[in-house]
């Protein structure tokens, strides 16, 4: 059914997510989500993600105070793929970059985007 919510999840119980700013449309970062960060974050409003590398769930935010509050979820059609429209609270990027995306890359490698 078209408006039911049903998560087509990876082998590993994921599903890609996508962010970006709420209000510039900037992307911010990609991360992955399994039904307890999707829960976790529709019900609290803040993104919560799984960590691939530490296999844990983890609040974006909860050491450095740059929260992500989820304003919008987009499902894509396959459902395989949310896309969480947020406002942050600082850099988004862990390297203290506003966002992830902040390389280009060139033919003669990366630069500054």
């Amino acid at each position: 059914m078209a408006d039911m919510f049903q998560p087509k999840f990876d082998a590993q119980g994921l599903v890609t997510a996508v962010v970006s700013h709420a209000e510039t449309g900037a992307p911010l970062m990609v991360a992955h989500m399994n039904a307890e960060a999707i829960e976790r974050t529709r019900r609290t409003g803040r993104a919560h993600f799984w960590s691939r590398s530490r296999q844990s769930l983890w609040l974006k935010g909860e050491t450095s105070g740059h929260y992500l509050d989820v304003q919008e979820i987009l499902v894509d059609c396959d459902q395989d793929c949310l896309w969480l429209k947020a406002l942050p609270a600082g850099p988004a990027c862990h390297t203290g970059a506003p966002g992830c995306f902040f390389r280009r890359l060139t033919a003669d490698g990366l630069e500054a985007a």
